[in-house]
């Protein structure tokens, strides 16, 4: 069967809680809740009050990891002071997975760039993930999502560095990598971390601010699309794939420039990844929620 992406056009807290609610039934125990907190100067990304309904429900503790380059983010210390400065840490229970070393070893047998993916040790403490993504471009993946979030998004400080690099851990080739090993390690990467939650996952995808700039940009370009809805699946290539088409079907002519970074970046190549992996499948059925 294809998966269900579910989709509704409330673009509001409880909207994220309502899109939810499908896909809620499996995200038991210890829930993990990953999102991104946004780099210092940033003007797009989504603050504590999208999530509060969301973390209320589930009783969720809030998860990010340290960046792999220069900014507010790249070392637990700053990264705290900058979490606390932007609500989270007064709003909800958060835990910088990677705050202290080592960093938990994820095997990946069938990666294709990448055969193990290193992960902020805090996350193997939680029985659930729920990845919250806000979608919107990316410099170098061209765009970002679920995928992106359970890759990039889970991996400890040096883990980023591993992915972007295709396994090659030469800090130096971080930015100068071949794109698409690089996407290919994303999709190895998240594979890992979906396959040790499996069935306790559930995805939430935002289509608002959606700036061809990713969240981690302490200097990003404004939002040029306009905003859509929010989705969730079970299926982190399904939800990706279906943000990415109504990113197409959209009469909205700021897509253009939105297309045009995914397109120059392969970005879809994540996805092709991805579904080579068989994790997923990138067919769906969406199902819109009043």
């Amino acid at each position: 069967m294809r998966p269900i992406v579910y989709f509704t056009r409330d673009l509001t807290p409880e909207g994220v809680a309502k899109a939810f609610g499908p896909i809620k039934a499996n995200v038991t125990g210890r829930v993990a809740l990953k999102l991104h907190s946004g780099e210092e100067g940033n003007q797009n990304y989504l603050g504590p009050d999208w999530f509060r309904p969301i973390v209320k429900e589930l009783n969720a503790t809030v998860v990010e990891c340290n960046t792999a380059y220069e900014g507010a983010r790249n070392t637990t210390e700053r990264h705290r002071k900058l979490l606390a400065k932007h609500g989270w840490s007064e709003a909800f229970k958060v835990d910088l997975l990677d705050a202290e070393g080592p960093d938990a070893l994820l095997r990946i047998p069938k990666g294709r760039n990448i055969k193990e993916d290193y992960v902020g040790k805090d996350l193997l403490n939680y029985d659930s993930l729920v990845v919250v993504s806000h979608f919107k471009g990316h410099p170098m993946g061209g765009y970002g999502g679920a995928l992106k979030q359970l890759s990039i998004g889970c991996a400890s400080s040096y883990g980023k560095m591993h992915i972007h690099t295709a396994g090659s851990d030469k800090p130096e080739e971080m930015w100068t990598a071949d794109r698409d090993r690089f996407l290919e390690a994303m999709a190895d990467a998240a594979s890992a971390v979906y396959g040790r939650f499996k069935a306790h996952c559930g995805f939430v995808s935002i289509m608002k601010n959606m700036s061809v700039d990713c969240d981690c940009c302490a200097v990003a370009e404004d939002p040029c699309l306009k905003d859509v809805g929010i989705l969730a699946s079970l299926d982190p290539i399904a939800i990706d794939q279906a943000c990415l088409d109504l990113v197409y079907k959209s009469e909205d002519p700021g897509k253009a420039h939105f297309i045009e970074r995914v397109e120059s970046r392969h970005g879809i190549h994540t996805i092709e990844a991805a579904t080579a992996l068989g994790f997923g499948p990138r067919e769906y059925e969406l199902a819109e929620i009043k």
